[in-house]
Formats: structure tokens, sequence, C-alpha cells
């Protein structure tokens, strides 16, 4: 990067145009206040206002609200008129070169070099040619300039590295074709000063990681290609500029700068640079002993460790193992307290533990073979480095720990699939029975000499057994949980974190159960004698204790796991009765709650002590304290499911089923519980009545569960049926909506049975919406629409609201769609549909549209006679509600669009009845896929898609792709092009590839253009030239030929859907429309982790006790 080598033209940008007039900075003018004047600077018939722009990027940070508001639309509108206009005169009125070089305000420079990056990454094809060189060779004297001297570059380091981003944009744009010799021209510069070469190495950093990074989505993949190509050809250059720095220099910055870059290259250049050079004994004799570059080149060492590339160069990782391990031993003693120094140590030191726990976890990973290797010859290297990990292991750093865990997880699921899973089970018919020990088993449940790997690890496994279970995360499953001021309360919302790290943790110590069974219980027992005795007692490590006992469920046999949970539970029941206090006592019961929630095989097959657990979870929910009520339901609700034939069954030394016994005691169990809770209660009972097979046995259950709820309800409609009014009491409308609650979660429970007791209801039901629809109109017509947010209307739609989604269970697990269609849905239509019709938009309720959703996906095509009577009422009346902005009724417009989704897929003919609807259908789809909600366009496009298939098969294809066939298509690219809608490319992309087809297919025949306007020979010529034609008009970076062979690629690519998505991002990127984001290949990323999901959830169900009890299939379930 020599200074002269571009001569800088001083007139601006672009030779030969002059700016309107010299810019103004330097002239003395008068100060105005912001507020009255900064609108001044949008007015591109004046020479820019240097002082006013310094004014006005002043006021958005110092200044008034008032004028930070102001300064701020000025700011935006301004720059967005300066990239809306010609990028050439736009950068000759602006001088951006003049703001740089003789500026003094920081922010205005800044706001300068985004108004030049925007130019650069969006317009550079649209300038001439002279002012691109102009462009390039003003950025990189000024980076000369300010990056040759050391304070300088000390000092404006923050605006030099914006101007290094500014420079790789550049880079980007002109590299290789019109700037061949950057490289040299780089590492040449580099050469003479050492700060110079300091900023030229960070330029290489970010350039590698523009090209190799984050090219994705920013070029497309033809340019991406070129650009890695260029940069491994001219790679030799670099190498050596970096092997001279590390070889000669001393400056500290430039050594820490030149590894830090050295890292971004290791994972793309040939591999010779790294085994077949002297790098690696550089970075680990030279640089890793000292404190200064040892983080940074363990990260380097890391980043190989990490290369997974064949047996070739096994050698070579071995040896790099072994001389690391060798190296870090002699600057870490063997007792090292990693937690200690973690806590107490410098920002250094915390980096280097970090990286420390990478590199082995990086390197063994992948290379775990070579590293047992190396124990035969020198057993210390992979103990040592095990050890290590270990002491990492136990610092107080969630990300830290995290690291190391992988690792654990890594190690043991291999362990257990080389020692364990190939035995064959001694009961195969046992699902859940853990192998046996590969060999026999030996001491402590050990394997024979036939298990050398296993017993290479058993020491430290041992120790990572601690760990888990000292350690362990919260279960999803547990409520409880202690504040920041030390109070046990309920947990006020999940922890996604935990939980996740809980299911890795759990699935880690499941391996380490299989592989030495009797070495995990001793470890627990031993924990819990201690929380008995006191020596260790506390809430912390009573919970992650017992979290982690109920995390290895299904890891042991029946027998083991019979008297291990035995000793538990007896010694948690003692702990609870000997600890005073309710924080203690909640605290404890949560414990005991979780673990006999985990272990429904053990409650199955011991009657006595299930039935001895749910009462003590009665007991529980007679306790006030915060959070213990809830986990008794929940759990109670998780055993129900489990062991549901268990209670619906007459077991040995009782009088009857243990669920009439509870019907019977019903009242009082339930008598100080929440309504919610007792929700919750109702739907335990649910699934063990569902579980009775006797069709009138369970028909007699189901009307006990009911009894009390019934009778409630019939006591409150004989009080209506004297004086309507009664209805209007808060608290009947409590007491209906908790009763209807009650009968809904029953019905998730209890599924198509319920039909008895819905019967009994219905009628009822829809008298009930009728007078509350009443009460709602009369009140609206007095009060306006604000009646609608009185506590008495937000009461009767509370209560209607709860009918229709009561309704709305039952049609989903309904199992008779002709019963529903004759019994259920002729009553109600008047009361449901006429209400919606004539209320306020305030007053509907978005749950008729999902009833009526529900129930066209449930009968299909037996409600094509009753859609355009649901048409009338609700389609026009709800699309006047949310066609004025993408805000209000979220609810209204998401259940609309699916509704409209269900009748195109099961009563399509319904919509050709009127070509007047039709057109408002298709207006409406449009609407959908138009909008930035997520899962409204995905709606919309996906209706759109069955749409063109069901027309494809009907009468009336011709006059729809006549009709709307263009109109759809330039929507579509609408949102295709509008990164607001990214998310939405795999099937915007799936609707233009069958768009395309129809076309190049000859599927439609008809004239696509009006003959009376236009001169054309087919469908495919006319669109091909109307899309060039409206690309090149709308985005003036593009090229009449490169829009046209963009086009043509789109039609000639449609029959194959992965290159035509290929090929329409890489338009999009020529678009310049995707600068940040990485949407353009999220279905890639989807199918993957779906995949590596499916991979998961396979392995795990091999394993026993992986899997949550509560999630594993019905094959659990005791039916």
């Amino acid at each position: 990067l020599k200074a002269d080598l571009w001569h800088w033209l001083p007139g601006g940008f672009k030779p030969g145009v002059r700016a309107t007039e010299p810019c103004a900075r330097g002239r003395p003018q008068e100060v105005r206040p912001p507020v009255l004047a900064m609108d001044a600077l949008l007015n591109f018939s004046q020479p820019l206002d240097s002082v006013l722009l310094d004014q006005c990027v002043n006021a958005v940070y110092t200044g008034s609200p008032a004028e930070r508001d102001q300064a701020q639309r000025v700011l935006t509108q301004l720059q967005e008129r300066i990239n809306s206009e010609d990028a050439s005169a736009a950068l000759n009125w602006f001088r951006v070169d003049l703001i740089l070089e003789q500026g003094t305000n920081p922010h205005t420079k800044f706001y300068a070099l985004q108004i030049l990056d925007a130019c650069i990454k969006y317009r550079w094809r649209t300038l001439p040619r002279e002012q691109c060189e102009g462009i390039k060779t003003f950025i990189v004297n000024l980076v000369i300039k300010l990056s040759s001297d050391d304070p300088t570059l000390r000092s404006q380091r923050l605006f030099i590295s914006k101007l290094n981003l500014i420079l790789v944009q550049v880079v980007k744009q002109e590299w290789p074709h019109n700037w061949p010799t950057f490289i040299s021209d780089i590492v040449n510069a580099s050469k003479a000063n050492e700060t110079l070469c300091e900023n030229n190495m960070a330029i290489l950093k970010l350039l590698s990681e523009e090209v190799f990074d984050f090219s994705r989505d920013e070029m497309t993949s033809a340019k991406a290609k070129r650009l890695k190509e260029s940069f491994n050809a001219d790679f030799s250059l670099i190498y050596q500029l970096c092997d001279f720095i590390m070889e000669h220099s001393q400056k500290p910055s430039l050594l820490s700068v030149t590894l830090q870059t050295l890292l971004r290259f290791l994972n793309w250049i040939p591999l010779g640079y790294i085994f077949e050079t002297k790098m690696i004994e550089k970075l680990v004799y030279k640089y890793l002993a000292v404190p200064l570059f040892r983080t940074d080149a363990l990260a380097c060492l890391t980043e190989i460790a990490g290369l997974d590339i064949g047996a070739t160069y096994n050698h070579h990782f071995e040896s790099l193992f072994t001389t690391v391990t060798d190296q870090l031993a002699q600057s870490l003693s063997p007792d090292t307290n990693f937690a200690d120094a973690f806590e107490s140590g410098s920002e250094e030191d915390t980096r280097f533990i970090q990286n420390l726990a990478l590199f082995y976890t990086t390197f063994l990973r992948p290379h775990l073979t070579i590293a047992e290797k190396t124990a035969s010859t020198q057993p210390k290297l992979l103990e040592s480095a095990l050890l290590t990990l270990i002491g990492i292991s136990r610092v107080d750093d969630m990300e830290v720990f995290k690291i190391c865990l992988e690792f654990w997880n890594h190690l043991a699921s291999d362990l257990y699939t080389s020692e364990c899973a190939l035995t064959p089970a001694v009961n195969p018919t046992l699902l859940l029975a853990p192998a046996p020990p590969l060999g026999g088993a030996g001491a402590g449940g050990m394997p024979g000499s036939g298990s050398t790997r296993r017993q290479l690890y058993a020491t430290v496994l041992s120790k990572v057994r601690l760990i888990m279970i000292s350690r362990m995360a919260k279960p999803e499953e547990v409520l409880i949980v202690e504040d920041e001021n030390g109070e046990i309360i309920r947990e006020p919302m999940r922890d996604s974190d935990a939980i996740t790290l809980y299911k890795t943790m759990r699935e880690t110590l499941v391996y380490l159960t299989h592989l030495n069974v009797d070495d995990t219980e001793t470890l627990m027992l031993e924990k819990l004698a201690m929380q008995v005795d006191g020596t260790e007692w506390s809430w912390n490590n009573l919970n992650t204790l017992c979290w982690a006992i109920g995390s290895i469920s299904g890891a042991m046999n029946e027998e083991d796991e019979k008297r291990f949970l035995v000793t538990v539970i007896k010694d948690l029941l003692g702990l609870c009765e000997m600890k005073r206090g309710k924080d203690n006592k909640a605290v404890i019961a949560s414990n005991i709650m979780y673990v006999v929630g985990q272990y429904p095989r053990f409650l199955r097959a011991h009657w006595k002590f299930l039935k001895t657990v749910v009462n003590k979870l009665f007991e529980f929910m007679h306790e006030l304290h915060p959070g213990v009520q809830d986990m008794a339901c929940d759990t109670f609700v998780k055993i129900a499911q489990k062991c549901r034939r268990k209670f619906s069954m007459l077991q040995v030394g009782e009088q009857m089923p243990f669920v009439e016994e509870l019907c019977l005691n019903l009242p009082s169990i339930i008598s100080d519980l929440e309504p919610s809770q007792v929700h919750t209660f109702y739907e335990a009972v649910g699934y063990m009545v569902q579980s009775q097979t006797d069709a009138a046995a369970r028909e007699a259950l189901l009307f006990k569960l009911m009894e009390m709820p019934n009778q409630t309800w019939q006591d409150v409609m004989a009080r209506a049926g004297q004086d309507i009014n009664v209805l209007r009491d808060q608290a009947t409308m409590k007491d209906l909506v908790n009763i209807i609650k009650s009968n809904e979660r029953v019905v998730v429970a209890l599924g198509h049975p319920f039909m008895s007791q819905l019967a009994r209801l219905y009628i009822d039901l829809l008298n009930v919406y009728k007078a509350y629809s009443e009460m709602i109109n009369t009140a609206v017509a007095s009060g306006g629409q604000y009646a609608t947010s009185t506590a008495a209307v937000r009461g009767m739609r509370a209560v209607k609201r709860e009918s229709l989604r009561l309704l709305e269970a039952y049609i989903e697990r309904s199992e008779e769609p002709d019963t529903i269609l004759q019994r259920f849905v002729p009553p109600m239509l008047d009361p449901v549909l006429g209400d919606y019709v004539r209320n306020i938009p305030e007053a509907r309720d978005p749950e008729v549209l999902s009833l009526f959703s529900s129930l066209i996906n449930k009968l299909q095509a037996q409600m094509t006679p009753e859609v355009p009577r649901v048409f009338e009422a609700v389609f026009k009346s709800t699309l006047d509600m949310i066609t004025k902005n993408f805000e209000d009724f979220p609810e209204h417009r998401t259940n609309l669009f699916h509704l409209l989704r269900a009748i195109n897929q099961h009563c399509f003919p319904a919509l050709l009845n009127s070509s007047e609807n039709f057109g408002l259908i298709i207006e409406s789809i449009k609407w959908a896929f138009k909008h930035t909600e997520r899962n409204i366009a995905e709606t919309g496009l996906n209706t759109l898609l069955e749409l063109f298939n069901n027309v494809a098969m009907s009468q009336v294809a011709t006059a729809f792709h006549q009709q709307y066939y263009l109109g759809l298509l330039q929507d579509i690219f609408s949102v295709l092009t509008d990164t607001l809608h990214s998310p939405g490319f795999k099937l915007q992309a799936q609707i233009l590839a069958h768009m395309f087809m129809l076309v190049e297919s000859k599927a439609i025949t008809a004239p696509l253009w009006d003959p009376a306007t236009v001169q054309a020979t087919d469908n495919s010529t006319y669109l091909r030239e109307l899309l060039t034609s409206m690309f090149v008009s709308s985005f003036p970076n593009l090229t009449p030929g490169g829009t046209k062979l963009m086009v043509d690629g789109l039609f000639d690519s449609c029959r194959d859907l992965a290159t035509f998505k290929q090929h329409l991002r890489d338009f999009l990127v020529s678009l310049k429309e995707f600068g940040g984001g990485d949407e353009l290949y999220t279905e890639e990323r989807e199918a993957e982790l779906a995949r590596k999901a499916a991979e998961v959830q396979k392995r795990q169900e091999a394993v026993p006790g992986i899997i949550n009890p509560h999630a594993r299939p019905d094959e659990m379930n005791d039916l």
C-alpha cells in the first residue's frame, strides 16, 4: 500500500464533474439554532453547510429531546436522499473526503463513513470508473496516513477500525479484477513500518472474515468462490509476512494482532502451511510459554486441533497433543485450583483458562483415539489433560462449564457406545434394563480385563460423576427456586438456558451411570447421608443431588432401582420431618415430588408405594407455600399419565378402585387449591378415567368426576331460568368460567368419550352464550366501544371465549364427524356466527374463527355447504378490522388466515361460488404474505401455493391465470426483495418456481399480456422481458444485460428447485437487498438441524434412561 500508487483527484471523487459550489467547510458561518435550521441540510441545490452538519450531529448526542428527534429525522432523511440520488453527484455534493480529512467532529466523521460505506456496498457499480479509483486512492492514503504513526494509531483506534472496514468493502468490489496487486501491495507496505504493518494485519484479518466467514449472504456464490481462489493463490505472500513477524518482531501489539490474524486463516489455508512448516513449533515453544501471548497462541493451536482431516496427519496431531501438554505442564502445577484462579485472576487469566478448556475439548473430540494411543507410552499425558478439564469444570462460570460439559457428554457417549451398547441386555423384553458390564463386572461394577478403555478412564469418570451430581441444573418440572434474597419462591418464568443445560447434564449422567452403576449409586447415597447428618446441608446441595437422582430414571435395572429409590425416599421423608421452617420443608417437598415423579416404572410396579406418594401429593396440595401446590398438581398429572391404569383397576387389598375413592373425597382434596390448580387436577383424574376400557364403567366414572361442577352448573342454570340477571353477577361469571375450563381440561385427557358430558351441557352452553351476547350488545349500544373494557363485559366475554374453546377442544378430539355435523353444528351456527357479525369489532371473539377452522379441518368436504354462510358472517367483517394496518387485532388476523387456508384445503369449490368473493380472497392472501409477522406471512404463502394446485385441477385455471397471475408474480417479487420478509424465502422460492414452471411447461395456454396494447409471441418471452424491465427500473445498480442473464437463469432452472433457489439467492445478493442477515439459507439450516435432531433422537431411544420418562412414548404407560 504505497501512498503514491494512485493520483488523488482534488476536485472531488469524479473527475470532470464539478460540484455546484466548493464545500463550505472552513467558511465563517452564523451559528444557528439546530432545531430551526436543520432542514436546510436537505436542500441539495445549495452547497453542504458543514458547520450546520456538525451542529445537527451534535444535537443527536447533546441536544434537547426535541432537537434530538429532529436531528435524527434530518440525518436519516439526508442519508436516504444521498442513497437514492445519483450516487456520483451525491458524493460530489457531500464531499466525504473533506469531512474525513479536515473535520474535527468525530461523530460527523462516523456519519460520513456510514454514507460512504452504503455507497460502496450498494452503488459501487453505478459509479464511473475514474471515481471508483479516486475513492480507492483516498481511502488507501487516509489509512496509511493515520496508521503509520503509533500514537495516532492508538488514539484513533475506533476511527481507523471503521476506515479499515471501508477499505475491505472496496477490496471486495475491486479485487482481483481491478486490483490484482492488492495482496502484494499490502505485504510490501507492511515491511516498511511496524505500526503500519500492525494495521495491515488487522485489514487482512477483516478481509479473511468477510470472504470465508460472512460471504454467504453478502456475495453471489461465483464472486465468493473467486475471492477465495484469489486469497489462496496469494497466501504464500501473507504467510511469509506472518512468519517474518513471528520470527523477528519484538513489538507486543504487532505480535498479538499477527497471532489473531493467523487464527482467522487457519480454517481455510492449505494444510502444508500448518504441518509442513515450523508454525506449530513457534506457537508452542515461543509463544505458549509467554503469558502475554499464551491466550492467542492457544487459540491458534485450538483451531489446528479442531481440524478433522483423516488419518494422514495423525502423527502430526499426536505430536501436537504431546508438545502442548508437556509445555503446559511446565507452567501449570498438578494441583492448580482453576476455580480460584478464575475467580481472583485477571481478565487475561480467565481468557486463558477458557481457551485451555477449548483446546483440550476441541482436540479430544475428533482425536480421542490419538490421545488414547499416547497413553500406552506416556500415560501421564492423557491423565494430565483430563484432570485439567476436571479442574476447569469446577470453575463457577456457566460458559466455561458448558465447554467442558460438551466434552464429558461426548466422552461418556463414546464409551457407552463402545463398551455397553453392543452387549445384549440380560432380559431383552425389559425395555429399560441397562446393558451388563462388558467382560463381567469387577470390583465396584468395573469390567474385567476385557474393557481396558473403561479402566483407562475409571478414575476420571468417577470425578466427573461427582461434578455432574454437585452441579446438576434445575429441571423443567421444578417450580420452586431461591431468589436473590435467599427466600424460597415460585419460579417467575421458565429458564430455557437452565432447561437446555439440564438435558445435556442428564444425558451425560445417564451414560456415566451405565458405565458404572455402583459408583453412581455410592456417590449419590454418600451425598444424601451428608444432607441427613447436616455436614453438607444446604438448599442448593439438596436440590442438585435430588435433580441428579431424578435424572437417572431408567438407567438402572428394576431391582437396583427399587432398592436405591426406597432408600432415597425414606431419607428424604425423614429429612422433611426433621427440618423445621416452612422454607426448608418447601424445598424438601419439591425435591420429593420431583424424584417420585421421575420414576413411573417403579411406581407402577409398587402399588402401595404409589398410593402413598399420591396421598403425600394430596397433603402438599394443602400447603400454602408459593409453588408447592403448583408442583404437587403438576407431579400428580405426570403420575396420572404414566400410571393411569393402576388407579382405575381394583388393587389387591382395596375395597374400590382408587379413582372412585378419589372422586368421593374430591371436594376435600381440592379445597385449598386455586382455580388453575383445580383445572390441572381435573385433567389428571381425566387420564385415570380414560384408562378404563369398559365404556359403561368409564361413563360412570366421568359422571362421578364431573358431579360437583355439574351441580354448580345446574344451580346457576336454575337461578338464571328464574332471573336472567343472575348471569350478570361477577361471582357467577367466575364460576361459569372455572366450570368450563375444568371441562376443557377433562376433554384434553379423555378425548372422544367426553361426548356424554358435553351433551349434558351443550344446549345450556349455547343459551348462556346467546344471553351474554345480548347483554354485551345492550352494553355496547348504551356505552359504545368503551363498554367492552368494563369488568362486567370482560367477564361475559370470558365465559363466551371459554365456551368456544371447550367446543373446539372436543371437536379436535372427536372420532365421529357425522355426529358433530348433525348434532353440534346446526345449533351453533346462528348463536355464534350471528353474534360475531352483529358485534362491534372490539367485541368480536377471535376464538370464533379458530372454532370454524377446527370444524372445517375435522369435517373437511362435509362442511362445504356451510362455507358460504361462514364466509358471509366472518370473512368480510374481519377483513375490515385487520386491513387498516398490520398491528390491530393480532389474534383475529392469525385465526382468519388459518380459516382461509382450511377452506382452501378442504372446501375449495365453495370459493368459486362468487367471483367477487374470489377476488376478495386473492387480495386477502396477498395481505397475509405481505405481513411482517412471520407466522401470518407463512400461512399466506402456503395458502397461495395450495391455491395454485387447486386451481390447476379446476375449470377456472385459464381465467384465474389471465386475471391474477401477473399481479401475484409482482407481489411475490415485492416481498422477496424486501428484507423484512426474508424469513419466507423458502416458500417464496417454491411459489416462484411453480409459477415459472407453469409458463415454461406451457400449462398456461392463454396469453398473459393484453393483445390490444402489447405485442408478444409467447408467455415465456413476454415474462422474461417484463421482469428484466421491472428489475432494471427498480434497481439502478443493475445493468440490462446482467439482469437478463439472471432472469433467464430463473426460468431455465425452475424445474430443479435446489438450483433455482441458489440462483435466486445470487440474484438477491446482486440486488444488494440482503446485507447482513442469513435468512436466505434458513431452509438448509433448519433441514440440517432436523436431521441432526432425528439422529440424536434415534441414538437416545436406544439408551435406557436417556429420554425423560414423561417424554417417552406410551410404552411407558401402564395400559
